[in-house]
């Protein structure tokens, strides 16, 4: 029956949209994002993700992305709802220290991802750059 399948559908999505605001109420920290002049302070839930490529000798390397969930709705560059590009910045505080952190992914891999299949949440990939005072 089609009214129960979409009825299912719309159940889901209120338990993402649930689950989400949790994530971000819970398990989140104040990041600022920031492409070209233009910046935004967002919650974000920080992990990584392990990048593993071969190089031309078969020799396995490993690199580690620190990784950002943010709320798609929240990146919100100059008034307009943005997609993270590479190069974009991450500055995350952490005490009193400063630490800037550049949109990107090793080996051709995508520098982010819709996280869920609602996309409401990105999963953005990035990299130590340097430190700010």
């Amino acid at each position: 029956d089609e009214s129960v399948g979409a009825a299912m559908s719309n159940l889901l999505e209120q338990g993402a949209a649930w689950l989400q605001e949790q994530r971000t109420r819970h398990l989140s920290r104040t990041v600022t994002y920031l492409r070209a002049g233009d910046s935004v302070d967002l919650p974000a839930t920080i992990g990584q993700t392990t990048f593993e490529q071969a190089d031309e000798y078969g020799v396995l390397h490993r690199t580690e992305s620190r990784d950002y969930l943010i709320t798609a709705a929240d990146l919100v560059l100059a008034g307009k709802q943005e997609l993270p590009k590479p190069g974009d910045r991450i500055r995350e505080t952490d005490g009193d220290q400063i630490f800037l952190y550049e949109v990107m992914a090793p080996g051709g891999e995508p520098a982010w991802r819709y996280s869920d299949t609602y996309r409401r949440t990105l999963h953005v990939h990035t990299k130590h750059v340097g430190m700010e005072r």
